[in-house]
């Protein structure tokens, strides 16, 4: 009876302990919330790293697509998730860094609603206009622009893309009207049959139509030439000095995760970043790879939500 008290008394002792979350996680399969349509960037860079994900654990990582609302419905669904590990919010500085100097009231707050996990990657933007187009350069096309002002209309899908449209229309002294869209490819479906008339896009999404022939390229928005595309001039060495936008990628969990399972995450993240179908993504997007440590995002993000905010406030743009 001693015994039997004793082996039952170490059950219980064993089982009021904390069980480790490390070894633990994941059992079940995960959930990456991209704010962004199917085929775009964000969603390219989630399904590669969730797929390096599941190569780790052998989980299935589960994408799920939420446009709309400049991705605000997507990243409050991320903040609104239970805090255990099991969904991801794989966004970009849209969500994170713009629209709060875009919006008057978001549906999420991009510090308090969040654990940071880890950057992804830096990309830069190519500027596309229809084949059918006038302008073969971005000086024709800002020529175009202003003998009429105010009537060419450019595309965005993303915070990134509207305001590298904003910035070109401050530094380049041109008015265009601006049409919002939920996601890049939808506003690059409008510009292939002719709706619109330029869009700044990222790379992922526009150099593919250009090297199909479906889109012309004028410009990129890096400091130096693309790699991708080393016959397409920057924009700032096309009549625009100074010019450069990029964007980013980062993942996030919901606020009050636990702490071993957001050091789960990352490791598991940045792990991802180094797998064939990332370096894949990496290589034919023209994106940078890039990680961080939670804090180390944290803190650039706050960097950059004072940048684009400075940006935003120069280019006049009103929060809506």
């Amino acid at each position: 009876m001693r015994i039997a008290f004793k082996g039952r008394l170490a059950l219980l002792l064993a089982a009021a302990l904390p069980l480790p979350a490390l070894a633990q996680f994941p059992n079940k399969p995960i959930t990456f919330i991209v704010p962004f349509a199917a085929g775009s960037a964000t969603d390219q860079i989630g399904r590669a790293i969730g797929q390096g994900v599941t190569e780790q654990t052998g989980q299935a990582v589960v994408i799920e697509n939420k446009p709309g609302a400049s991705a605000m419905i997507g990243a409050a669904a991320g903040a609104r998730a239970a805090a255990d590990g099991y969904t991801v919010l794989i966004t970009t500085n849209t969500t994170h860094a713009a629209n709060e100097h875009l919006y008057k009231s978001l549906t999420y707050d991009p510090v308090k609603d969040y654990a940071p996990l880890t950057l992804l990657g830096k990309g830069g933007q190519i500027m596309v206009v229809n084949p059918n187009s006038p302008a073969k350069t971005v000086g024709e096309f800002l020529a175009q622009a202003k003998q009429q002002p105010g009537k060419l209309s450019f595309g965005s899908g993303s915070s990134s893309s509207r305001i590298a449209g904003e910035l070109l229309q401050q530094m380049a002294n041109i008015q265009l009207l601006h049409v919002p869209y939920k996601s890049n490819p939808l506003a690059i479906t409008d510009l292939l049959g002719g709706q619109i008339d330029m869009m700044i896009t990222d790379t992922a999404t526009g150099l593919p139509q250009v090297k199909s022939g479906k889109l012309r390229a004028l410009g990129v928005t890096g400091q130096a030439r693309s790699a991708l595309a080393p016959d397409v001039p920057t924009i700032a060495e096309s009549g625009v000095p100074g010019y450069e936008m990029g964007y980013w990628f980062a993942a996030y969990a919901p606020a009050g995760t636990p702490p071993d399972v957001v050091k789960r995450l990352n490791e598991l993240l940045v792990k991802a970043t180094q797998t064939a179908p990332a370096r894949q993504f990496y290589s034919q997007t023209g994106t940078d790879p890039a990680t961080s440590t939670p804090a180390e995002l944290a803190q650039f993000q706050q960097a950059e939500s004072k940048k684009w905010g400075d940006i935003i406030k120069k280019a006049g743009i009103q929060p809506e």
